[in-house]
């Protein structure tokens, strides 16, 4: 709810400076964000968690699309869609370093009384819910495995 205002905001303020690739950027964030609220019954508001689900899933994209036009040589498409991926992740929570992920891990195991890579599925379960937003799957189940090997 407050995210989307502040997306919002963020599209005024980028008209204002004339800045197109944040302009453009949050535009897309938008138009996701009505769709996702017209898709099934209409909701007023989009909750936060479901907000940055989108801002994620755009920022994985661009980050891989990035990394493609890289491979190909396209260094100009490359840095766009970077930029794109910069901007959204000012919309995201603070990204969790290695050492706040391993103690966020080990907490969730203790919950969940995990002691071997048998206990991983309800881990990762647990961990993706309590996590999501300051962490990526991939380093989420990265940190399991190692953790209960």
């Amino acid at each position: 709810m407050e995210l989307e205002k502040k997306i919002s905001e963020g599209i005024m303020e980028a008209m204002k400076a004339k800045d197109a690739v944040k302009r453009d950027t949050l535009r897309n964030v938008k138009k996701l964000i009505i769709e996702a609220k017209t898709a099934g019954a209409e909701i007023a508001e989009l909750p936060d968690a479901d907000v940055i689900k989108i801002i994620q899933k755009l920022a994985k994209q661009g980050t891989d699309s990035a990394a493609i036009y890289r491979e190909q040589g396209r260094a100009d498409l490359a840095d766009y869609e970077q930029a794109q991926v910069d901007v959204l992740k000012q919309y995201l929570p603070q990204q969790m370093d290695d050492a706040e992920l391993t103690a966020a891990v080990k907490v969730v195991i203790a919950q969940v009384g995990a002691t071997s890579m048998k206990d991983m599925g309800k881990v990762m379960g647990v961990a993706t819910k309590q996590l999501a937003g300051r962490a990526d799957g991939k380093d989420i189940s990265a940190k399991v495995k190692e953790l209960l090997s």
